[in-house]
């Protein structure tokens, strides 16, 4: 019998890491670890100004995710209880059993650390497993080489670049690289994320 793709809000708890619904709670934490400029780069929008700025980014989300495409996350790094950041579903497709993963950011201490490849490890993992997706596509600006390397080391296969795509808050115009792994690819991504973090290795 095939699962019913209909993914929802849920909590994936893993030895580093827990994906939480996000919500206003998170703020202080978010806006406390996401003050530093290098973190949005090459993000939709800019650098957290203020805890309330942080609240508006999360109102905003939630009411995008009202609609049904996205489901975002808060990053809460287990040892302290903290959020340190933050990811979404996004472009969800239920009628092509098809999901996005993207919107992530991580603060600075906690970058190509084990919370990454741990947080990519629970949202694959609920999306092929549990919700029966059958393709999880992440996209990059074709700028930022260290996301690019990251997805790659995912296993995640670059499908090409669509030029002029995104017009960013800054008016900047980004050609966006995309990626994607499949159900059938899924296994031998897995068992490669596992074998990262067994050696305490982070994307």
């Amino acid at each position: 019998m095939t699962i019913p793709f209909d993914p929802q809000p849920v909590r994936l708890e893993g030895i580093h890491v827990r994906l939480e619904p996000l919500a206003r709670r998170h703020a202080e934490d978010l806006f406390e670890v996401g003050r530093d400029e290098s973190i949005w780069a090459y993000m939709p929008r800019p650098v957290l100004k203020s805890v309330q700025d942080t609240q508006a980014m999360i109102d905003q989300a939630l009411e995008v995710a009202a609609g049904g495409t996205q489901i975002p996350f808060a990053i809460i790094h287990r040892r302290s209880g903290r959020a340190v950041g933050s990811t979404r579903y996004l472009d969800i497709r239920r009628s092509d059993r098809g999901i996005e993963i993207g919107w992530t950011w991580l603060g600075a201490a906690f970058q190509r650390t084990a919370l990454n490849t741990e947080g990519k490890l629970l949202l694959l993992t609920h999306a092929f497993e549990d919700q029966g997706a059958v393709r999880v596509q992440l996209k990059t600006d074709l700028r930022n080489a260290r996301s690019q390397r990251a997805i790659e080391r995912l296993g995640a296969v670059r499908e090409g670049v669509l030029r002029k795509h995104i017009i960013l808050w800054d008016g900047f115009i980004r050609d966006t690289v995309y990626y994607s792994i499949l159900d059938s690819e899924w296994p031998e991504v897995k068992r490669r994320l596992e074998r990262l973090l067994q050696r305490g290795q982070g994307g």
